[in-house]
């Protein structure tokens, strides 16, 4: 290797370790929520977004190893080919093998990225055996929750305004009524709109789905653990679309429970059951 394209490989590789240090997954540092300064994906919570970080991974290798070789290409042909090193330029105009392949290779590289893509879009549309449903409909500008299998228990959340956060709290994010749900749980979420176009989106859960007005878009959610997960509304939906947040707390099953008591009760969504439940919610911090 000559002294020139030795220096230009060094130039090359800080370029290549600073794009790995903001882009590479497993830096990911967020519980929950972004963090400032964060560049890269929120750490997985649920599988589909374990299987999205996998997916991106394996598409910023396909990129970077794109690119790389590209840019030494063009390097070695702008030194090897340059009038200096080159004074007589070749006449030849066609290469069959060359030109196979360079069409070959990239619909090579569409196929690998083509499969894994369709499997994991089949994956993140519907689960076959869910446990409990979950119906979210957006309106403006708040969102509308509904746990069809828990007596119709429903409520609306709105966004806490900065002058009534309390310590702690995260600014835009923070909403009046959480959703609550089990961990370990699959989740059908049904999701709708009372107006205009909404999105329902949790970054770290790996959901992200419209919510259009006379339509019932399905996806689904299964949280790996306890913790508390925001989201906000991700289709521009009016004046005050930055202030829909979705705030979402999961907990054990048996918290859960406790808190269906006590949330049922609250809501009104009542029960010959209930009663007995809210010392039970109480002595659990709901």
């Amino acid at each position: 290797m000559t002294k020139k394209r030795l220096f230009i490989l060094k130039l090359l590789l800080p370029v290549i370790a600073l794009l790995g240090a903001f882009y590479f997954p497993a830096l990911a540092m967020a519980d929950g929520f972004a963090k400032p300064w964060q560049m890269v994906q929120q750490a997985s919570a649920s599988p589909v977004q374990t299987r999205l970080i996998d997916f991106h991974t394996m598409i910023f290798y396909i990129i970077t190893g794109v690119a790389v070789f590209v840019t030494i290409l063009l390097v070695y042909v702008m030194i090897r080919f340059s009038a200096k090193n080159n004074p007589v330029p070749s006449k030849n105009t066609h290469n069959v093998a060359l030109e196979f392949f360079w069409t070959l290779i990239p619909v090579v590289i569409l196929v690998i990225i083509a499969i894994p893509s369709l499997s994991l879009l089949k994956y993140m549309d519907r689960v076959e055996n869910a446990d409990m449903t979950l119906k979210v409909t957006g309106y403006q500008w708040y969102w509308g929750y509904e746990y069809p299998d828990h007596d119709g228990l429903s409520f609306t959340s709105y966004m806490i305004p900065d002058n009534e956060l309390k310590e702690g709290q995260k600014r835009l994010l923070e909403t009046d009524n959480l959703i609550v749900l089990p961990v370990d749980t699959n989740v059908r979420v049904l999701i709708t709109s009372g107006d205009v176009i909404h999105a329902w989106a949790v970054p770290s859960l790996g959901v992200k789905l419209d919510a259009v007005p006379g339509r019932l878009n399905e996806t689904w959610l299964r949280i790996d653990k306890e913790g508390k997960y925001y989201g906000q509304c991700s289709e521009l939906c009016g004046k005050d679309h930055a202030f829909m947040p979705i705030a979402i707390k999961a907990v054990s099953k048996e918290e859960f429970k406790l808190w269906l008591n006590r949330a049922k009760v609250e809501f009104g969504a009542v029960n010959d059951n209930n009663e007995s439940g809210i010392e039970l919610a109480q002595a659990g911090g709901y």
